[in-house]
């Protein structure tokens, strides 16, 4: 097993795979300092302001000369990036394909058309004040009948649907809309306090179509006993949803977000590659993915750029891309403050170090559509949203697009899970072994024990059992299910 790996033949650092001492060896250089695993050392010289190169491509530059054998990490090495840039539609597409063979899954089809993973009864909070009130409706529910026959009755705090204004106000209904509608819910119990910005009555107005049959209403202020009769309403809906079957359908019907999270110099060679094969797989047999953390796509943008099916999505990226970087301007931040201390840690040096392994998620295939933040998805193949890099926002704009779970891979390990399945994927097995209460699946594999095509084929039938309900993610599991709505203004 190599104990090092040089990605790129024109890369002028490789990668430990295990803790190096000063003194040893890796590709035929001596190390001059010790290098933790997951870090980078120099392969040759690299004198003051010579980029340097990793995934074939540049990450940044010296600060000062480096020799070969030095230890490559932020006491030597700066990001090359600032501010907006123009771009130009210069089309690469690749000819990709795949061994892996299309296949089924059990899953719950909906009147709409479209497939939940999950049969799942929801209380959705109009406003953050009705929380507690949710789960006492919750709770009584539970206790006074069996829900055995269906997947689960849950409710998400969130802190808003009040004392927001304009472009907020509509961003947290909109969410909140699209939650109503998910396919993973077989019943939705809207919940409103009364006097909230969030008015039970414009939302329902602006809900556009949805299941009447599947979806009751309760404002609390209205009645004497909302817990009474919030569970009146969900009994209503469970003996509906009760009888709802799985069928056997084409994995095609999956929409399947891709998102990473406390990541590691492992990240962009384990975890996102097999992503990003997984990725391909979906789109090659009809499926959706739906890639999102614009901040970290700063510094590969260009890849993606480059494969857009045509120029009307090339300019959308565009616009992705350069109105995110205006976000961080208008609020005075610095643009590239970027990777975080534990990223920093795991061997991430910038953001380019970042953005190039965090893109390998999305895989080689054509960009299909841009969709906005809010928006739900339109077109199979892959997508690419407007989400910030936060794990809890990030993983709930994915939901509301309508994607049914979430991959995550991690290096760092978090335990977190959305409204939807988070299927948890390490970058290492140090971190699987240790975490295996969070932990769903190990890429750490592909590091002296599986090829890619030999972890792929288990990972497939991985995501099938789960989306087939077969298993379940460690999220479910541990009952760690949170939403976080993206906010841009004051908040009243």
């Amino acid at each position: 097993m190599n104990d090092f790996i040089i990605i790129n033949d024109i890369d002028n650092v490789a990668v430990a795979l295990r803790p190096f001492s000063k003194g040893e060896v890796i590709a035929g250089v001596t190390l001059l300092d010790d290098v933790p695993q997951a870090h980078k050392v120099a392969l040759v010289d690299i004198k003051k302001d010579e980029n340097i190169i990793k995934y074939g491509c540049p990450i940044g530059h010296a600060t000062k000369d480096i020799k070969a054998g030095n230890h490559v990490h932020v006491q030597n090495t700066k990001t090359n990036l600032n501010d907006v840039f123009d771009y130009e539609y210069t089309p690469d597409f690749a000819n990709v394909k795949t061994i892996a063979k299309d296949k089924t899954v059990d899953v719950y089809a909906r009147k709409n058309g479209e497939f939940g993973i999950r049969n799942e009864l929801w209380v959705v909070q109009l406003v953050g004040c009705v929380s507690g009130n949710a789960h006492a409706i919750v709770n009584n529910f539970k206790a006074n009948y069996d829900t055995s026959d269906i997947d689960g009755v849950y409710t998400f705090n969130h802190p808003f649907g009040c004392s927001q204004m304009g472009g907020d106000h509509i961003m947290t209904r909109t969410y909140l809309q699209n939650m109503v509608k998910h396919p993973n819910a077989g019943g939705v119990l809207v919940l409103g306090l009364g006097c909230e910005n969030n008015q039970m009555k414009a939302f329902m107005e602006t809900l556009g179509d949805y299941d009447k049959e599947r979806v009751r209403t309760l404002v609390c202020q209205e009645v004497e006993d909302e817990v009474a009769e919030g569970t009146k309403l969900l009994a209503e809906l469970y003996e509906i949803m009760k009888n709802d079957v799985r069928t056997t359908h084409p994995v095609s019907v999956l929409r399947v977000g891709l998102k990473c999270g406390g990541s590691d110099g492992m990240s962009g060679i384990t975890a996102n590659p097999l992503l990003g094969k997984f990725s391909d797989y979906m789109a090659l047999n009809g499926g959706t993915t739906v890639l999102g953390e614009v901040p970290e796509m700063f510094g590969a943008e260009h890849l993606l750029m480059a494969r857009a099916k045509d120029e009307e999505t090339f300019k959308k990226v565009v616009d992705l891309v350069n109105d995110f970087k205006i976000y961080f301007k208008n609020h005075n931040q610095v643009i590239y403050e970027n990777p975080s201390p534990g990223n920093k840690n795991g061997g991430i040096t910038t953001l380019e170090d970042k953005s190039l392994g965090c893109t390998q998620k999305s895989g080689s295939t054509m960009v299909m559509d841009v969709i906005k933040m809010g928006e739900r998805i339109k077109t199979n193949g892959l997508n690419l949203t407007s989400t910030p890099g936060n794990d809890l926002v990030a993983t709930t704009t994915l939901g509301a697009a309508g994607c049914q779970m979430v991959l995550f891979t991690t290096g760092r390990g978090t335990p977190f899970g959305g409204f939807i399945p988070t299927v948890k994927v390490a970058t290492n097995t140090a971190m699987a072994t240790k975490k295996s209460n969070w932990i769903d699946f190990n890429a750490g594999a592909l590091v002296g024990e599986k090829s890619m095509d030999e972890l792929l084929s288990d990972f497939i039938d991985l995501i099938c059992d789960i989306a087939s309900g077969k298993a379940q993610t460690k999220n479910e599991i541990n009952n760690f299910r949170e939403i976080s709505i993206f906010k841009d203004g004051v908040v009243l």
